[in-house]
């Protein structure tokens, strides 16, 4: 390319994040941390300046001749060059999802619920729920406050939806928290080992400095402690009464769930965050193969072109997630398989009612709706090891 040409880039986002630069394109949600020099090359090109001009300004800021034929080829390797011909579809993150990013409310209008004051008012909603759980200790829910009605059948019925619309509260506090940024976000639902899970993909968060990130990260959380905040309070004003147990028990399971981030959870993404790293949960599992002697050579050549700061967490991280898997499976039999079980057999008996019985019906729905989170996650990991051995060698 000639040094008296021009790249018209895609609008990029340049992001100093210690000492290198995170460049992107938000509307394909591709990220990548460059050295210093790859920053100015790319706001001298953004700001329309000649191939030549950019090569000058990136030689001066490092003191030396700069490759501009390899970075640029680097560039459209990656999608950040400009061709009409390639569509900018945003890369998936999970397997069912939304194919285009959503925007929302202007940003003006929900600042106001994730400034500092907001922030005081969350933190303040923590402390409340933790005073009420230890000046009484009986309002811990329990999982027998699931069954609101006193029948499983018509407890699931109730609580499900509404189960689903605090996840859904939950997941669109992410979504306004990064409205608040100007940012726009896409709604997915994944799976974690064994459990289903729906999620907001924040991967434009890369567009921004990182002390902005964690606002967007831990807003979930933040609704989650408002909630059971007011719920406890409303307990301590008119007692236990169904369904505010239920509902705390959701709650708080929930907010223990984030807590473990060997599953890829809300702390996952703060952990990622605090400590500045890029691409932990790859690293992880790199290391991993390598302890376990399973690294092949094409393996040990991206290790070792791996951040240092990936290494240096990924060297203690492999072991939270290794133990934490261990403690899922253990989660799943104390509290999954037993569910499953008496639901199992509570549904075989409204079958041997007959088809001509309403019980055999309920039984189908009840079953359903219990059983339908768990075919989807094995449907997801079925079309996960699909799409991996499809993959070149």
């Amino acid at each position: 390319m000639s040094g008296d040409a021009t790249v018209r880039l895609r609008p990029l986002s340049v992001v100093d994040d210690g000492d290198d630069v995170l460049i992107g394109d938000p509307e394909q949600g591709t990220f990548v941390a460059v050295p210093a020099v790859g920053g100015v090359v790319v706001r001298a090109l953004l700001a329309g300046a000649t191939v030549a001009e950019a090569g000058e300004r990136a030689s001066a800021f490092a003191g030396e001749p700069v490759d501009m034929a390899d970075f640029l080829t680097a560039l459209n390797e990656l999608g950040f060059i400009d061709d009409e011909a390639r569509t900018a579809a945003p890369v998936a993150t999970a397997p069912v999802q939304q194919r285009g990013w959503i925007g929302g409310p202007p940003a003006v209008l929900v600042r106001p619920l994730f400034s500092a004051v907001a922030w005081c008012c969350y933190g303040l909603a923590v402390l409340v729920a933790v005073a009420c759980l230890a000046v009484r200790p009986d309002l811990w829910p329990r999982p027998t406050d699931l069954l609101v009605t006193g029948d499983i059948g018509t407890s699931l019925l109730l609580m499900l939806p509404v189960t689903y619309a605090l996840v859904a509260v939950h997941e669109s506090w992410h979504w306004l928290a990064a409205r608040a940024l100007d940012l726009r976000t896409r709604f997915g639902v994944d799976r974690r080992l064994f459990f289903l899970v729906f999620e907001t993909d924040l991967s434009q968060l890369w567009s921004v400095p990182r002390r902005k990130r964690y606002g967007p990260q831990l807003a979930g959380l933040a609704i989650d402690a408002v909630l059971i905040a007011a719920l406890l309070v409303a307990q301590l004003v008119a007692g236990p009464v169904q369904p505010l147990p239920a509902l705390v028990f959701v709650l708080l399971a929930s907010t223990l769930w984030q807590c473990m981030i060997f599953l890829r959870t809300d702390l996952y993404g703060v952990l990622v965050t605090a400590t500045g790293c890029r691409d932990l949960w790859r690293v992880k599992s790199l290391l991993l193969r390598r302890a376990f002697g399973r690294l092949d050579q094409r393996q040990r050549a991206e290790l070792d072109q791996s951040d240092p700061r990936d290494l240096r967490v990924g060297a203690w991280f492999r072991w939270v997630w290794l133990a934490g898997c261990g403690l899922a499976v253990v989660y799943f039999a104390v509290f999954y398989l037993p569910l499953l079980s008496y639901v199992a057999r509570w549904a075989g008996e409204g079958f041997s009612a007959g088809v001509g019985s309403g019980r055999f019906w309920w039984g189908w729905v009840v079953a359903v709706m219990v059983y339908a989170p768990i075919l989807a996650t094995l449907w997801m990991a079925l079309k996960r090891s699909r799409r991996r051995a499809s993959r070149p060698v």
